[in-house]
C-alpha cells in the first residue's frame, strides 16, 4: 500500500442505518486505538469518520478490515473533498487533486449515495466517466493492468466530490457496494437473491466451489415458498425444506427437496448435514439462539441466517446476539461474520461455522 495521510474514512451504507454505521466505525477505530468523529446525516446513504489525529492513518490502513463491518456497502479512505468545481471544466481541476494522492491507480469508480435524492447524479456520473477516464490515462495515472488501489469518486453533487482510495483485498468488490444480480425465471421469491448475495459476500469462489456442489445436504427452516431453497438445488444440493407453509411444486418435482411440514423451531435432523440455512420472521435473539445450537452441536458444518432487527437498538440488539451466539459455543473455536447485504431489508445476514481444532 503507498503511504497517505487521511482525512476520513468513507463508508457507503443503506439509507436510514447510517446511526449503526457511524456506531460501528467508531467503535472499531476505538477498538484499534484511533479516537475520532462520525458524521452521519439521516437518510445520506454513507458516514464520514474523520480522526482526531493525522497519524493515525496507518493504523487504519493496516488494521481495519471491511469484512468486519456489518453495516458498510464499501470501504473507503478517503483524502479530501472537492467543491465548487467549475462546470466548464471539472477535469483539470480533479486531475491536479488525484495527482496529489501520489499513486497509480487499477481502476476509477464514479459513485453516488443509494438514496432517490442522489439517483439524479447517476446520469452525470455515466457522462463524466468517459472524459475523466481519458484524462487520467493521459496523465499516467490509470493502468488498468497494475495491481493498484482503485479510485472513487463519491458525488454529492455535480461540484463536489470525495475523492478516495480503496484496495481490492479490503473492500467491495462491486460499484456502490451494490452487487447488480438478476432475479433468475423460475425463482419462487425474490429472496432467493439474498442468499445468492450471501454467498458471495461470505464466501470466495473456491469456497463456494468446496462447500456448494452436488451431492452434499442442506436443512432450510422456514423454507416456503423456497427462495432460498431454489438456490440450493440450483447448485445440486438435496434440501430439507422445513414449513408447515407450501414450497413451490417445481422444487418438490426436482428430487432433490423433501418438504417437512413441521416448525422450524422444532425440526431436528436425525443426521449431520453441510448446511443450514435459515430465514423465519421471529425475534433476533431466538433465531441466533436457535442457529448457535445447530452449529456448536454439530448438526450443521456452517449457517446462513438473517436476524430481523427492531426498528429501534438495532446495534443492541446484533451485540446481544453475538452473546449469545458466544455463550453456546462456550469456548468451543467458532467463526462469525455478519453482514447488511444489499437485498437485506431491516435485518442482516449472518455466517456462522464451528472451526474444528
Amino acid at each position: 500500500m503507498d503511504a497517505i495521510v487521511i482525512a476520513s474514512v468513507l463508508l457507503y451504507c443503506r439509507a436510514g442505518f447510517e446511526k449503526e454505521c457511524a456506531t460501528e466505525i467508531v467503535h472499531q477505530c476505538t477498538e484499534l486505538g484511533v479516537s475520532g468523529f462520525a458524521k452521519a446525516k439521516p437518510d445520506s446513504g454513507y458516514v464520514l469518520f474523520t480522526p482526531h489525529e493525522a497519524g493515525a492513518s496507518k493504523q487504519l490502513l493496516k488494521f481495519l478490515h471491511f469484512e468486519d463491518l456489518v453495516f458498510a456497502r464499501q470501504l473507503v479512505f478517503n483524502v479530501r473533498l472537492i467543491d465548487q468545481l467549475p462546470s466548464v471544466d471539472r477535469v483539470t481541476p480533479l486531475i491536479a487533486a488525484i495527482r496529489e494522492l501520489d499513486s497509480m491507480f487499477s481502476d476509477v469508480w464514479l459513485e453516488t449515495a443509494d438514496t432517490n435524492d442522489a439517483k439524479e447524479m447517476s446520469s452525470f456520473c455515466r457522462k463524466f466517466a468517459p472524459p475523466l477516464t481519458y484524462g487520467l490515462k493521459q496523465a499516467g495515472l490509470l493502468d488498468e493492468q497494475a495491481h493498484k488501489p482503485r479510485l472513487h469518486l463519491f458525488w454529492l453533487s455535480s461540484s463536489a466530490v470525495y475523492l478516495g482510495v480503496s484496495y481490492p483485498n479490503n473492500a467491495s468488490a462491486w460499484p456502490m457496494g451494490i452487487p447488480r444480480l438478476k432475479l433468475a425465471r423460475g425463482a419462487p421469491s425474490r429472496s432467493a437473491l439474498k442468499l445468492a448475495e450471501a454467498f458471495m459476500a461470505f464466501l470466495s469462489q473456491e469456497q463456494e466451489n468446496d462447500l456448494l456442489h452436488q451431492g452434499l445436504s442442506a436443512v432450510d427452516l422456514g423454507a416456503a415458498p423456497g427462495g432460498w431453497t431454489w438456490q440450493l438445488v440450483q447448485r445440486g444440493l438435496n434440501v430439507a425444506a422445513v414449513d408447515n407453509g407450501p414450497i413451490d411444486p417445481k422444487l418438490l418435482g426436482s428430487n432433490l427437496v423433501e418438504h417437512v411440514r413441521e416448525d422450524g423451531f422444532h425440526y431436528w435432523p436425525k443426521r449431520t448435514v453441510e448446511w443450514l440455512v435459515c430465514d423465519m420472521v421471529e425475534k433476533p435473539a431466538r433465531i441466533a439462539q436457535l442457529v448457535a445450537r445447530w452449529v456448536a452441536e454439530g448438526k450443521c458444518q456452517q449457517a446462513i441466517f438473517n436476524l430481523k432487527l427492531p426498528m429501534k437498538k438495532r446495534w443492541e440488539e446484533l451485540n446481544h446476539c453475538r452473546e449469545i451466539i458466544d455463550a453456546k459455543f462456550n469456548g468451543q473455536a467458532y467463526q462469525l461474520q455478519f453482514k447488511q447485504l444489499y437485498h437485506d431489508r431491516e435485518e442482516v445476514t449472518g455466517f456462522l461455522v464451528r472451526k474444528r481444532r
